[in-house]
């Protein structure tokens, strides 16, 4: 079975190489050092990675006036293609994946708007997005009201749309909003994305959903994180990263290893989320290419 290589986590990366987090988290260099945004992508395709997610998870309405910056949204989000584009380009293959978070925070969907209400931010964004994206991707989505509203509004472009779910790190057959993850299900047959992933989850947590989506009809992958876990205060527009935690288990080898045994439960599309670097998308590439 042929496995796409997508690409690491790009939050955690730049605020590695910023040196510091902000509650802006990846949109911060896309203010101050976008060359670094540039030299991610560039690292994960050097990797071996065949896609490039635009910075724009954080690039949402609700993140940005929270910060006075809210008249930037459509700005942010250009800028952010043209580099993933650009870098690309300049690699010269690779899918570019237009990527949007959820809205209210994430792992939180109990602070997310309703499904018809966020649908018309996501197309807003979609919009922006579709000139320069081969496809949309709906990340982190918690809850089956927050996919459905990502689902609905990044439709409007017509280019695919992948929808990728986080699950609960104690029960991976469980989204965060608690509901069980093959509640999923009918809302894939309703707008049958292109693809649906597991990702910002542990790696074990992606091991156990999984299973819970065996015999959908699209492609199935997965994306996991390095965290230790979501803390509690990690909770509200805002808060930091740096009040997470990486995991000192998750070497490219140890995270290579989980996802051979993903792979083997019919992911095809697998790559990294947040602490999941080039090293490992590096290891990830050597053992299915």
């Amino acid at each position: 079975m042929s496995v796409t290589i997508l690409d690491g986590g790009m939050g955690q990366e730049l605020v590695a190489r910023m040196g510091r987090a902000t509650g802006l988290w990846a949109t911060q260099a896309l203010l101050e050092a976008p060359e670094l945004v540039r030299e991610v992508h560039a690292d994960y395709f050097a990797a071996g990675a065949q896609v490039a997610t635009v910075n724009s998870y954080g690039i949402l309405p609700d993140r940005l006036v929270a910060h006075n910056i809210g008249d930037s949204l459509r700005q942010l989000t250009e800028v952010a293609c043209q580099i993933a584009v650009d870098t690309r380009d300049a690699h010269g293959s690779g899918l570019v994946l237009g990527s949007v978070g959820p809205m209210g925070f994430s792992y939180q969907p109990h602070l997310a708007p309703p499904s018809d209400r966020a649908a018309e931010d996501y197309a807003q964004l979609a919009r922006f997005q579709s000139p320069f994206v081969d496809a949309h991707i709906a990340e982190t989505m918690a809850s089956v009201d927050q996919a459905k509203g990502a689902l609905m509004g990044l439709g409007v472009t017509g280019k695919p749309v992948w929808l990728a779910l986080s699950v609960s790190d104690a029960d991976g057959t469980k989204l965060r909003s608690g509901e069980p993850l093959r509640d999923i299900l009918p809302l894939l047959g309703e707008y049958k994305p292109a693809a649906v992933l597991i990702n910002c989850s542990m790696p074990e947590a992606v091991t156990q959903a999984l299973p819970e989506l065996a015999g959908v009809s699209m492609p199935l992958g997965a994306y996991a994180n390095g965290f230790t876990g979501i803390t509690s205060d990690f909770d509200h527009i805002g808060a930091t990263v740096d009040v997470l935690s990486a995991r000192t288990d998750l070497a490219p080898e140890a995270y290579a290893t989980f996802a051979e045994d993903w792979a083997a439960k019919g992911a095809t599309l697998i790559g990294g989320c947040c602490e999941v670097g080039p090293a490992h998308i590096a290891e990830l590439a050597r053992r299915f290419t």
